[in-house]
C-alpha cells in the first residue's frame, strides 16, 4: 500500500519511520519531508497548507492512507477535501481541529461539558483582556497568569507572566509574539500548579486506544529556565502516571471528552493530545492537540510494536476497540538539538558533524526536525529544532543514558541542547 505522510519536521520522520517498518508499506511519500526524512521516504514538493495540490497528489499516486502530521492542514480543512474526494485520510475534520486551532473554542467547549481545566476569560481585544487582568479575577498584583493568542501560533502564542505587570505587557506584544490573526482573541488563564504530563490517544470516531504517557520539556535550558520552546525533549516512562491516576484521568477527562465531541456532532477520528497538569484538585486539562506532538511523537512512537499500518486501517474501518495495540515495556528519551539563536532567529547553514557515529549507538534513532544537504550532500542545519536524538531501553536512567551517548558524537557551531531531559 503506498502512503503519504504530510509535514517536514521531527515528528514526521519519526511516523515515516513507523510506517517503514511495517510488511504493508509500498512506497512511502512526505510532503514536503526533509534531508533525513528522504533517507527512507520520497520526499514530494508540495507544501503542507497546500491542501488541494496534496489531494491531487493522493489522487494520482494510488495512495492508500494519508497521515497528517501537523496542525495547520487539519484546520485548513485537509481531511475534508480528501474525503470529499473519496480519499482515505488519518485525522479529524475541520470542525474537530477546532480543539486546537481555537483555544477560546476550546476553552467552551470544556466548559460546556464540565471537563476540568482552569479558570478562564476571553477578550476580543488587548484593552478587554487588560481590563479582566485588573479585574482581579486571576489574583493580585504579583499573581502568575497564562496569556494566550486564541489561534494557532506555531508554539509560540503561550506566555506564562508572573505578575499583572508581565502580564500586561505580554498582551499589548501578544500579536507581535504569536501573530496578529492569532491574537485576534485573547484568553487568559489561571496558572496551575502540579505535575505536568501528556496522555495521547487513538481514535476512530467511537473508541479509543490510549498511547504510553509522555512528559515534554519546554523550556530552553536547564532547569526549566529561558523562552518557551516547541519542546526540548521528551521521556515516555510507564512510572509517569500510577494506575489510579490513569484511571481518574480516563473518567474525568478523556471519556468525556470523546463523548461531548459526539454530542457536539463532532466525528473526531485520529489523534487526541491531552495536555495535563495533575493538580491537588485532580487532573486538569492544560491544552488539546489534535495530532501527534513534537517530540512526543519520537518517544513514543519507538516503543511502538504493533503495525502502524494496521492501527491507521482500524482507525478507518471503526474497529479500533478490536485491535490490541502493543507498545514495548521500560520507557524512551529523546533530546531535542536545536540551532543557534533559536528560539528567536535561529542561525542556518552550519554543517552537522557526527551523525554516523550517533546512529552506532545501540537502541538510538536519530530523527531530523529541520536539516538540509548542502551542495557537497552535507547535512546542514535549516530549522531552530534541528534533531531529536532519541532511545529506548528497559528503564529511564538507561534510554536517557543511551540517548545522551549519542549526543556527544553530533556537534556544529552553536548547538544548544539540554542536559536535564527527564530529571
Amino acid at each position: 500500500m503506498n502512503i503519504l505522510v504530510v509535514g517536514s519536521g521531527g515528528r514526521e520522520h519519526a511516523i515515516c519511520s513507523a510506517f517503514r517498518r511495517s510488511t504493508k508499506t509500498g512506497n512511502l511519500f512526505c510532503a514536503p519531508g526533509n534531508a533525513g526524512i528522504a533517507s527512507i521516504s520520497n520526499c514530494v514538493n508540495i507544501a503542507a497548507d497546500d491542501v488541494r495540490s496534496l489531494a491531487d497528489f493522493a489522487a494520482a499516486n494510488d495512495i492508500g492512507i494519508t497521515f497528517v502530521g501537523g496542525e495547520t492542514s487539519l484546520a485548513l480543512g485537509i481531511v475534508d477535501e480528501f474525503e470529499r474526494r473519496g480519499l482515505r485520510i488519518i485525522g479529524p475534520r475541520a470542525n474537530a481541529a477546532q480543539l486546537e486551532a481555537s483555544k477560546a473554542f476550546a476553552k467552551g467547549f470544556m466548559a460546556r461539558h464540565g471537563i476540568p481545566t482552569a479558570k478562564f476569560t476571553v477578550s476580543h481585544s488587548a484593552d478587554f483582556a487588560i481590563l479582566e487582568l485588573e479585574s482581579g479575577d486571576f489574583g493580585g498584583p504579583d499573581a502568575t497568569v497564562v496569556v494566550k493568542a486564541d489561534g494557532l501560533a506555531a508554539g509560540k502564542g503561550v506566555v506564562v507572566a508572573k505578575g499583572r505587570a508581565a502580564a500586561t505587557d505580554a498582551i499589548n506584544h501578544l500579536g507581535e509574539i504569536a501573530g496578529s490573526a492569532a491574537a485576534d482573541k485573547i484568553v487568559l488563564e489561571e496558572c496551575l500548579v502540579g505535575r505536568e504530563v501528556s496522555l495521547l490517544a487513538f481514535s476512530d470516531g467511537e473508541n479509543f486506544a490510549l498511547m504510553p504517557a509522555v512528559r515534554d520539556h519546554k523550556r530552553l535550558a536547564d532547569g526549566d529556565t529561558g523562552p518557551n520552546t516547541g519542546g526540548m525533549g521528551t521521556v515516555s516512562d510507564d512510572a509517569l502516571l500510577s494506575e489510579t491516576e490513569l484511571s481518574d484521568i480516563v473518567e474525568r477527562i478523556v471519556r468525556p471528552t470523546f463523548h461531548a465531541c459526539k454530542r457536539e456532532d463532532i466525528s473526531f477520528r485520529g489523534i487526541l493530545f491531552f495536555g495535563l497538569m495533575l493538580t491537588a484538585n485532580g487532573p486538569m486539562v492544560l491544552e488539546y492537540n489534535v495530532r501527534f506532538g513534537d517530540p512526543e511523537t519520537q518517544s513514543i512512537l519507538v516503543r511502538l510494536e504493533t503495525d502502524f499500518v494496521d492501527i491507521c486501517e482500524a482507525m478507518l474501518a471503526g474497529n479500533l476497540s478490536d485491535l490490541d495495540i502493543k507498545w514495548t515495556k521500560g520507557s524512551s528519551a529523546c533530546v531535542i538539538l536545536a540551532a543557534e539563536g533559536y528560539p528567536v532567529k535561529p542561525r542556518t547553514g552550519d554543517i552537522i558533524n557526527g551523525l554516523t557515529e550517533a546512529a552506532k549507538v545501540q537502541d538510538v534513532a536519530v530523527f531530523h526536525a529541520g536539516t538540509a544537504r548542502d551542495a557537497a550532500g552535507n547535512f546542514v542545519t535549516s530549522g531552530g529544532r534541528v534533531l531529536g536524538v532519541t532511545a529506548v531501553d528497559t528503564n529511564l536512567d538507561g534510554a536517557l543514558s543511551s540517548a545522551y551517548e549519542a549526543v556527544s558524537k553530533i556537534s556544529w557551531p552553536g548547538m544548544q541542547f539540554r542536559k536535564d531531559i527527564g530529571k
